[in-house]
């Protein structure tokens, strides 16, 4: 094997995470544009459709400690492997899908695997940088999480409209079996401490800094990816074509890209909770305008500003969480990334049925006002940990 791993004291997350960051992207957000597809293809109410999303981000969130542990028992790099394996494998199932039922099981279970991918990135990157790069390093990662994310709902949608929305689960396989080159390449970095899974879990359970973030992490997942998986079949409420539903939520992943690029300045001449409470005014923002008006414009906006509160409060969040529980780090980064998603699981659930009777004002007005009780907790709470470091 040649190695190309990153050494202790890196500034930016190898080429090899990017690539599998980005497809993991690519799964998780393609789906939004072809709710409605996969609503009349079947035969079935919008809110069955959206059951696929929600059990997708359900099982994505539940598998989190599940592949904690193991990254830090048999190490990060073996864990992705094996789950990008499993994740080609089930989007093929999900691209054959029979029924809706079979859809469902199908994605529940690619969202299993491909939630190893994210979080063990996130480790991988804790793993090998300083503290004081670590945060503009994870924004490089989001970079490519944001690229993935603006591929998939564009393009998405397109190939869902144009051909069938099948070949969007297929081209994500195609992904996850590309994603598998690199990452051969790439040696698993050196750990000073190795921590048992019992131990670790008895430290984590002990550390209330953690729970905390735990805790935001879940909000944040509800109000971020949960709400954003309901944008475009909002605007196709309104009888918006899905390739332009599609392209409207493309900017989410634009605005991730652009915002991501002014994380490590910022974080140079701004505190920490300064940089997270700017994220947390994007998402009120956001969230404020889609419940005031629904529009392609307002739509277009709102995804801009959940970009921006992606980029910077996501990564402060990440960056806290890589700190909180140095000895289990894996399984701590592991325990956050499974808050978001099941964050986004419960809300994306919650509001299905409020989404097929078109309640759209009551979901993102609701939303607006979480963000901003979130945004206060995320900042004062960061910046308390801080002064008793």
């Amino acid at each position: 094997m040649i190695s190309t791993a990153v050494k202790a004291g890196a500034r930016r997350p190898p080429g090899a995470m990017a690539v599998a960051a980005f497809t993991s992207s690519v799964d998780r957000f393609g789906i939004s544009p072809l709710l409605v597809l996969i609503a009349t293809d079947f035969g079935v109410p919008l809110s069955a459709s959206v059951m696929t999303a929600s059990v997708y981000f359900f099982t994505y969130g539940l598998g989190q400690p599940v592949w904690g542990m193991l990254s830090d028992r048999f190490g990060r790099l073996p864990v992705m492997r094996i789950a990008l394996v499993g994740a080609l494998l089930c989007g093929l199932g999900s691209a054959f899908a029979p029924t809706v039922e079979t859809l469902m099981v199908a994605r529940a279970l690619t969202g299993a695997f491909f939630g190893a991918v994210i979080p063990a990135s996130i480790t991988y990157v804790g793993d090998t940088t300083e503290l004081r790069h670590r945060q503009s390093a994870l924004s490089d990662l989001m970079a490519a999480v944001a690229l993935g994310t603006a591929f998939a709902t564009a393009g998405a949608g397109i190939l869902g409209q144009v051909v069938s929305w099948r070949v969007v689960f297929a081209v994500s396989a195609l992904f996850a079996l590309v994603s598998l080159i690199p990452l051969w390449r790439l040696a698993e970095p050196d750990r000073d401490i190795r921590t048992s899974v019992s131990s670790a879990l008895r430290i984590l359970f002990h550390q209330k800094w953690a729970w905390l973030i735990f805790g935001l992490a879940f909000l944040e997942g509800a109000l971020v990816l949960g709400i954003l998986t309901l944008l475009a079949p909002a605007l196709e409420s309104q009888g918006v074509g899905t390739s332009l539903a599609g392209l409207s939520v493309a900017a989410y992943g634009v605005a991730t890209l652009g915002f991501s690029r002014l994380v490590r300045p910022m974080t140079l001449r701004l505190s920490a909770p300064r940089v997270l409470a700017i994220g947390g005014v994007c998402l009120v923002v956001g969230l404020g305008l889609v419940a005031i008006h629904l529009s392609i414009i307002t739509v277009v906006a709102a995804a801009l500003m959940l970009g921006g509160a992606w980029a910077f409060m996501h990564t402060g969040l990440q960056s806290w969480a890589t700190q909180v529980v140095p000895k289990a780090r894996g399984m701590a980064v592991a325990f956050f990334a499974g808050a978001v998603f099941a964050g986004s699981a419960v809300s994306s659930a919650l509001a299905g049925a409020l989404a097929e009777a078109g309640r759209w004002t009551v979901i993102f007005g609701t939303g607006a006002a979480v963000a901003v009780a979130l945004t206060i907790m995320a900042a004062a709470g960061l910046a308390r940990y801080q002064a008793t470091r």
